[in-house]
C-alpha cells in the first residue's frame, strides 16, 4: 500500500495533485505536449506509473483534471473583478482580459490553448462546474451590466457575442504560448478589439444621452 503523506487521505491527494501540476509545468517547458506521456509525468512527480492511473485513466484525462484545478484561481479573480459593480463595465472587462491572459501563461493551462487543442477543450465537462464556462458567465454579466447602464450598445444576443469575443482572448492566449514576451501588446490588442465590438458606434446615442 502506498505511503500516505499528510494528515488525511484528502490532504495526501491534494499534495499529489500539486506534484502532478508541478511535473506537468516542468515538462511543458522542456518538450512539446504531444511528446509527453504518462510515464514522463509519473517519473517527474516521483510516482509509480501504476499510482498515476489512480488519478486519471490517460494523459488527456489527467491534463483536463489539472487544467480545471489550475483554472480555479483565474475564476476567483475574474469573479472578484466582475463583482465590482460600482466600477464601469469597460474597466472591469479590461481587467478581466488581462487577468485571464496572465493566467493562460501558466504552463498547466497552456495545453488548452495550443493550436489544434479543440478535442481537449471539448472534453472539459459542461455545466456550472466547468471553470471556463463560469468565467464566460461572469463576462456575460459584465456585458449585460454595461448595456443596462448605456456604456455598451445593445448587442442583442449577449451569450453569442461573448462566445465570439472569447475567440479573441483564446487567440491572445495562443500567441502568448508562442511568445510570452508579447504579454503587454497582446493584452492591449485583445482589450481594444473586444471593447470596439461593444462600444457605441459613431453617431449612436447611449440610453443615458
Amino acid at each position: 500500500m502506498p505511503r500516505i503523506r499528510g494528515a488525511s487521505i484528502e490532504e495526501h491527494h491534494e499534495m499529489v495533485w500539486a506534484e502532478l501540476a508541478g511535473a506537468l509545468r516542468e515538462l511543458l517547458l522542456e518538450r512539446d505536449y504531444d511528446s509527453i506521456n504518462m510515464g514522463h509525468i509519473a517519473a517527474r512527480a516521483g510516482l509509480a506509473r501504476n499510482t498515476l492511473y489512480n488519478y486519471a485513466r490517460d494523459k488527456s484525462a489527467l491534463v483536463l483534471a489539472l487544467t480545471e484545478r489550475a483554472a480555479r484561481p483565474a475564476l476567483a479573480r475574474v469573479a472578484a473583478i466582475a463583482g465590482r459593480a460600482e466600477e464601469p463595465a469597460a474597466a472591469r472587462l479590461r481587467e478581466i482580459v488581462e487577468a485571464f491572459l496572465r493566467a493562460s501563461m501558466d504552463q498547466a493551462l497552456q495545453p488548452m490553448f495550443r493550436p489544434g487543442a479543440g478535442p481537449l477543450v471539448a472534453e472539459v465537462p459542461k455545466g456550472p462546474g466547468n471553470p471556463f464556462n463560469a468565467i464566460v458567465a461572469e463576462v456575460e454579466n459584465v456585458v449585460r451590466d454595461g448595456i443596462g447602464r448605456g456604456e455598451f450598445r445593445d448587442v442583442g444576443d449577449v451569450p453569442l457575442t461573448v462566445e465570439l469575443l472569447s475567440g479573441v482572448v483564446r487567440a491572445g492566449a495562443e500567441r502568448l504560448g508562442r511568445e510570452p514576451g508579447a504579454f503587454a501588446t497582446t493584452v492591449h490588442a485583445s482589450q481594444e478589439v473586444i471593447l470596439a465590438a461593444l462600444n457605441h458606434r459613431p453617431g449612436e446615442r447611449s440610453v443615458q444621452d
